[in-house]
């Protein structure tokens, strides 16, 4: 069976880097392999430079190289919509747990994400009075709809199978404003620290951290031992870490060196 080729078309202007590879997954997810060539064609640029593309996304795991071009992976990173489904319990006591600490009044800063939305939801329904700043509009909607909560929506660039915003005009909101605690979520937990594979997810959240008075990690167990390209954060800078389950002894280990805190969710 012929491998089917992108339609001829006129280039397009020649996007930045983070579109251009955005819109490379784009390809994949109307074809399932797409030719080098097609792309540098589409794109007007070398195939030296998409050959870089396409480097730098297998490194992240979001597609593979084949027969002169690239191609979905099999099991790869599922997007939002999916992983809400996968773990649902966990991520549901981890969320109700952390929502029951928070104070009415408090101002959170809450990213984009399967886990902080459990979270985001229970906090709707406790209908606490709090203002939320976030990048995900899922987490906007949810937090929306209780009534009871401000909330206030990054701009930025928008990524389609996560629901969220990131970007410079992203990260220049957030650094606009200083709140009690974030609440972030991530791809991979080991014991070199925090990590993320969405590409523009990890700087979001390090901003955050870094415009709160307090962090808070929410990770299902599943996520210990994965480790993804884009570092977060050492455990040092959360006040606490919330699982469903306990980490490995090297991750517990390094937690503890660097003054970290996990905690157990209740009923988990």
């Amino acid at each position: 069976m012929a491998i089917p080729t992108l339609p001829p078309e006129a280039p397009l202007s020649r996007p930045k880097k983070k579109d251009r590879r955005d819109r490379i997954l784009g390809e994949l997810r109307l074809s399932p392999h797409v030719r080098t060539v097609d792309l540098a064609a589409r794109f007007g640029v070398s195939s030296e430079t998409i050959r870089r593309d396409v480097e730098a996304l297998e490194a992240e795991g979001r597609l593979a190289r084949a027969h002169g071009g690239v191609t979905v992976l099999p099991g790869g990173r599922p997007d939002l919509a999916q992983r809400l489904t996968q773990s649902l319990p966990e991520r549901e006591c981890i969320g109700r747990h952390v929502a029951n600490l928070i104070a009415p009044g408090e101002t959170l800063m809450i990213d984009a994400g399967s886990t902080t939305l459990q979270f985001a939801r229970h906090l709707a329904f406790r209908q606490t009075p709090v203002t939320v700043v976030t990048n995900g509009l899922a987490i906007a909607l949810a937090i929306g709809r209780g009534g009871a909560a401000r909330v206030l929506m990054c701009p930025g660039d928008y990524l389609h199978g996560e629901e969220a915003v990131v970007g410079p005009e992203t990260l220049d909101f957030l650094g606009r404003h200083a709140v009690d605690r974030c609440v972030i979520g991530a791809a991979g937990v080991d014991n070199m620290g925090v990590s993320e594979a969405v590409p523009g997810f990890a700087a979001v959240k390090r901003t955050m951290i870094g415009r709160s008075g307090a962090a808070v990690l929410l990770v299902d167990a599943g996520k210990f031992g994965r480790r993804h390209l884009e570092s977060v954060s050492g455990f040092g800078r959360f006040g606490m870490i919330v699982s469903d389950g306990a980490p490995p002894d090297e991750i517990r280990d390094a937690i503890v060196r660097e003054g970290g805190r996990m905690v157990k969710a209740v009923g988990a």
